[in-house]
């Protein structure tokens, strides 16, 4: 997972702005973690989490801040990994092939970006090793985003 964690950050060191960052960091997740079905981010805007940049299909435009798994992440600031959604007091169903989601929420220098949302229709898909490689991640991503 290291060499992939090199390969992200190289790739990405390149975006101009970003939306190409936030683009190209979706795609590649999409294109080199296995079994997943959505990756993408939700941006925080005028108090809600609005879908941005993503890979999979078509997804929910607007989600509320403290609802589904995306916006209660957000709103506690902390790694939500949800083995089976179906359990998810409030899940909001964009694609209801997902079963398992992984939401990281996004936060630079105390202010708030959105979050690194990923589905896979496995259920318990992201186990401690995975959930390590995208909070890295997320880090890489976040250090490049300009607020």
């Amino acid at each position: 997972m290291n060499l992939l964690l090199e390969s992200g950050k190289s790739l990405l060191e390149g975006s101009k702005n970003n939306l190409s960052l936030l683009s190209n960091a979706s795609a590649f997740i999409k294109a080199y973690i296995e079994e997943l079905n959505w990756a993408g981010f939700y941006l925080l805007e005028d108090n809600k989490l609005i879908l941005g940049p993503f890979q999979g299909l078509p997804a929910c435009v607007e989600i509320d801040l403290g609802k589904g798994v995306c916006g209660t992440a957000y709103q506690r600031k902390e790694v939500l990994n949800v083995p089976d959604v179906h359990q998810f007091d409030g899940h909001i169903a964009c694609d209801s092939n997902s079963n398992s989601e992984l939401v990281i929420p996004l936060f630079k220098n105390g202010i708030g970006i959105g979050v690194l949302d990923i589905d896979s229709t496995l259920f318990n898909r992201f186990d401690e090793k995975t959930q390590t490689f995208f909070i890295e991640f997320a880090k890489i991503v976040v250090d490049l985003y300009e607020i």
